[in-house]
């Protein structure tokens, strides 16, 4: 064999034996559909969780460039260290399986590279150096079209920010309304789950529910759990992921869950080895977690992430010794931030919260929404939430271009929910980045939403302490002023919070069915909008309309102007509707808020618009909370379509 062949050979060879160690290094699993997750495993550099030098989560920078065929979209995903790559059931801390994870958004051929660089730091600073064999491989996948419907977010695309006050689905187009819970707090603060332990022990704090060193189980839903539901480690997940069913199947959309809370109220959830090594990451407990925030998705359950609490967001709290860079953005939160992202950005209907009740200043909290900004590849919503009496102080300071805040997650007490939601939609609509602004958490702490009446011996009520003769309020007040309070202003929703003086609160809530009734209310609501198709998107508060210009808690009304009004009157009776200037006939239709159901006819069918029009009484039940859906119709009495 000449020189010349010789060489040839040679580098034949040598390519040969590249596209071996290529097919050999890399698997594509999952299913892949348009929409689906889809996983890319690594064989790479092995490492443990533990090590120090050099730290896998740290020093290591593995990235995926997925690109559709087309050449958009294109997506330049983080990945992560996943040992070996079954930690969920094996529990392992060490191995070679690298991991990326993404939902592709359309069908067709995708094609990937690997960008692997090793480094001090590398993952979360600029200087890290290629690492070969690894760095620069490619490859590519075929996606089919979804075959998912109903709930399941598959059948929907991902969840998006679109410059609205509410969300919007990429896939199906429709738009998003929440109704879900906010409690427990410390959800994943969860018996099955790796690594997980109870909070230390510490007197109560004023204001605040006694500490609890007591993990969840979720036993009261252990029968919701279904043949053919997710498990780990050979039976283990049954309680939370029945919780999540039981939910799902109460027609709520959205669950709420802390990430971190080291010195917190809970203190028992944070992501690390160690509550105390926050460069080191617990494979298996992340993995435990992605099974049930995959489960969640297909059930239709929206994630809210809350990243850190009050105790422990800067030097301020009594959990400043857990604070991630001291409240700042530096390494330790960074490479937070980015692990969230790595593991869970893949998923399609969630939202980054900055922080519950979070104290930090505008500047660390511009930062924060910046690295959400420039490093989630999906883009996804960044909301932040803080104390009642905070937040002309903090969201004043994120507003418009001065962050990258898609919205605000609100704590209010439960009867100025209408007018602090109103606030916010109207101020960021005004700053030109309207905010989808929803209400998650509702005010005396000590209350919240109540039990259902009957549940484990409650009336029902909240009642003031001393003022046990007092009527205080009830689950219906929650549904009157909480629920349709923010949706009648133009929110996006509500999440509910369990106040400490009650079973079943915020930090040792097991059983989601003592709030069965709220959760029926919100159902209801939900039905209402997609049944009827209001075209809530396009809607806006007018309060002034109903004759109640000072937004009180009496008469409201969401307006698509000409076309279509809603009133809401929380205490029943009847009102005027203000239609000068509007031309046309309108029909007057009530719906029933405590029951559902189809709209029905009362005293008053139609109205002719040019002046204040009066709606007349719902079809019976006066006295109670009802909605007057008022549309224009055509000359023979059809409703204009919206």
């Amino acid at each position: 064999m000449n020189f010349f062949a010789h060489c040839a050979w040679c580098f034949a060879m040598l390519g040969l034996i590249s596209l071996r160690i290529s097919a050999q290094q890399v698997v594509i699993s999952g299913d892949l559909k348009q929409w689906h997750k889809v996983t890319l495993t690594l064989d790479g550099p092995p490492a443990s969780e533990t090590d120090m030098q050099p730290n896998p989560f740290a020093d290591y920078c593995f990235e995926v460039t997925f690109t559709h065929a087309t050449g958009s979209p294109k997506y330049l995903v983080p990945g992560y260290f996943a040992a070996d790559g079954m930690a969920a059931d094996t529990s392992a801390t060490s191995g070679n399986k690298w991991r990326a994870h993404f939902s592709p958004d359309k069908p067709g051929q995708w094609n990937y590279q690997i960008h692997f660089s090793h480094g001090p730091l590398a993952a979360v600073a600029q200087g890290g150096r290629p690492l070969p064999p690894y760095d620069g491989l490619r490859g590519s996948l075929s996606i089919k079209p979804t075959d998912k419907h109903g709930r399941d977010f598959r059948a929907h695309g991902r969840l998006e920010y679109v410059g609205k006050h509410h969300l919007r689905f990429a896939g199906s187009g429709l738009y998003f309304l929440k109704v879900g819970a906010d409690s427990p707090e410390a959800l994943l603060a969860y018996t099955d789950f790796d690594g997980t332990e109870p909070g230390r022990a510490r007197a109560a704090r004023q204001g605040e529910a006694h500490p609890t060193q007591q993990l969840h189980t979720y036993a009261a839903h252990l029968n919701d759990w279904r043949p053919g539901d997710p498990t780990w480690k050979g039976g283990l997940g049954k309680g939370l992921i029945g919780a999540l069913n039981y939910l799902a199947s109460q027609g709520a959309n959205a669950v709420s869950f802390l990430t971190y809370n080291a010195g917190g109220d809970g203190d028992n959830v944070w992501p690390f080895v160690e509550r105390g090594a926050r460069m080191h990451y617990d494979v298996s407990k992340l993995d435990q977690w992605q099974i049930v925030f995959d489960h969640a998705q297909a059930l239709g359950l929206f994630l809210h992430f809350k990243t850190q609490e009050t105790e422990n967001d800067d030097l301020n709290g009594p959990g400043r010794d857990c604070a991630l860079d001291r409240g700042e953005l530096g390494p330790e939160r960074k490479l937070y931030y980015r692990e969230l992202i790595a593991r869970f950005g893949y998923s399609l209907a969630l939202n980054w919260n900055l922080g519950e009740e979070n104290t930090q200043t505008a500047d660390q909290q511009r930062a924060m929404a910046g690295f959400f900004h420039d490093r989630d590849p999906w883009q996804h919503p960044v909301v932040i939430h803080t104390y009642p009496d905070w937040q002309d102080r903090v969201y004043s300071q994120l507003l418009g271009n001065k962050s990258f805040l898609t919205g605000a997650s609100l704590q209010n007490p439960w009867n100025a929910v209408h007018q602090r939601t109103l606030h916010w939609v109207r101020a960021s609509g005004a700053s030109g980045r309207p905010w989808v602004v929803a209400n998650d958490e509702q005010n005396p702490p000590e209350f919240g939403v109540p039990p259902d009446p009957g549940y484990d011996g409650q009336s029902g009520l909240a009642r003031t302490k001393g003022n046990g003769q007092g009527n205080g309020y009830s689950l219906h007040d929650i549904r009157k002023f909480t629920l349709w309070g923010n949706l009648m202003a133009g929110g996006a929703g509500v999440e509910y919070y369990f106040g400490y003086q009650f079973p079943q609160n915020d930090l040792t809530c097991e059983d989601w069915r003592s709030r069965e009734r709220s959760w029926r209310y919100g159902r209801v609501a939900l039905e209402f909008f997609q049944r009827n198709r209001i075209p809530f998107w396009e809607m806006s508060n007018a309060n002034p309309l109903v004759g109640n210009p000072q937004n009180e808690n009496r008469a409201w009304c969401l307006a698509k102007p000409g076309r279509l009004y809603m009133v809401y009157l929380p205490s029943g009776g009847t009102t005027d509707l203000d239609l000068t200037g509007v031309q046309g006939r309108f029909s007057v239709q009530w719906f029933n808020p405590r029951s559902g159901g189809p709209l029905e006819w009362g005293d008053v069918r139609r109205v002719n618009a040019g002046s204040k029009v009066t709606l007349g009484q719902p079809p019976r039940d006066p006295k109670e909370d009802w909605l007057a859906i008022v549309r224009k119709t055509t000359q023979s009495g059809a409703a204009v379509t919206e």
